[in-house]
């Protein structure tokens, strides 16, 4: 037997890469844990990891040699540059039939080209979305799996087990070549981009037309969330942001400057639907909308100059335009 007892390795220490492997060591699975900067591995095993299966590397030819054949190497690192340098760090170490998986939020175009590079050399590539964040990384993410079909019988079974499951079925199959786990990822960031943007509306119109107070919004977004149409994560954390309040007992999100970044992935969406011919309307209006909230600036220049809307004075039915609201947030995510 040697030394290989290793399941798979993953490459990459930051918050989302320690949480994947203790989820993974959760599972039964052997995981070697390596890094660059090697001091990270030791700290990690003295830690989070005390106490656990989890082996350590301190350089990709030991990583290497720690796992069972065909060899299976999660990387989780920065997107872009990084994944392709560790890529070809890592590639004379290996033998064909071995398996990269890059476990980042990558460009779907650089799967692509990733994976017809490494195709050549024989080494199968894997391109996978991981969506849940750091809590669903440590114990259930979806995971989107994309790439050359011959690697998914040696990962199925680690991947399957680790995501989040829905009445026992897992969040996660095989979705197609190259780049279509990252490109399914990218669309349900997009996705994403589209449903805070209603939900900001729907914010508006609650505070700006009906003028309830924060409390008054979370109630509604609590309630929303119990029906089976909106229930759903951004949702729930919509109605707890809305009561929290700061210490001078005031509404925290009234406290928060209107300006929003973006990491990417709602861009590119909108970039692909243009190139596709796809009319994603609202995903690309909620891109602009945050390019618009970052314009801050600009924006408190403009208002000395221009003037908004008077106040409404809303008149008619409260519980009725209430629904109302309700029924087009769900049309618009319907949309979205």
């Amino acid at each position: 037997m040697g030394n290989e007892k290793a399941d798979i390795a993953v490459i990459g220490l930051a918050v989302m890469g320690q949480n994947v492997i203790l989820n993974m060591n959760d599972h039964g699975f052997v995981v070697c844990a390596y890094n660059r900067t090697t001091e990270k591995v030791d700290k990690f095993l003295q830690n989070e990891a005390k106490g656990t299966k989890i082996i350590g590397a301190h350089s990709v030819e030991e990583m290497v040699s720690k796992l069972k054949k065909p060899r299976r190497i999660m990387l989780m690192v920065q997107a872009g540059k990084p994944v392709d340098a560790t890529i070809d760090s890592i590639i004379p170490h290996l033998e064909t039939g071995d398996i990269i998986i890059d476990g980042g939020n990558s460009k779907y175009q650089d799967s692509q080209r990733r994976s017809k590079y490494l195709k050549e050399k024989g080494i199968l590539f894997v391109g996978t979305g991981v969506s849940g964040g750091e809590e669903g990384a440590r114990y259930g993410p979806s995971i989107m799996p994309g790439g050359d079909v011959e690697a998914w019988p040696h990962i199925k079974d680690i991947f399957q087990s680790i995501a989040a499951k829905v009445d026992g079925a897992p969040c996660c199959d095989w979705l197609g070549s190259d780049g279509a786990g990252h490109f399914v990822k990218m669309v349900h960031n997009g996705i994403e981009y589209g449903d805070m943007q209603v939900i900001c509306e729907s914010y508006q119109l609650l505070k700006d037309v009906l003028g309830l107070s924060h409390d008054e919004m979370s109630d509604i977004f609590s309630k929303w969330n119990k029906g089976k149409e909106l229930d759903s994560f951004l949702i729930e954390i919509t109605s707890d942001i809305l009561r929290y309040t700061d210490t001078d007992g005031k509404p925290l999100v009234t406290k928060i400057r209107d300006s929003a970044g973006q990491k990417g992935t709602g861009k590119w969406t909108a970039e692909a639907a243009l190139e596709y011919g796809i009319p994603v309307t609202l995903i690309g209006e909620s891109v602009f909308a945050r390019c618009l909230s970052s314009l801050k600036t600009e924006r408190s220049e403009a208002s000395k100059i221009l003037k908004g809307p008077s106040e409404v004075k809303f008149t008619s039915d409260k519980d009725k335009f209430i629904e109302d609201i309700k029924l087009a947030l769900y049309a618009s995510k319907i949309v979205s």
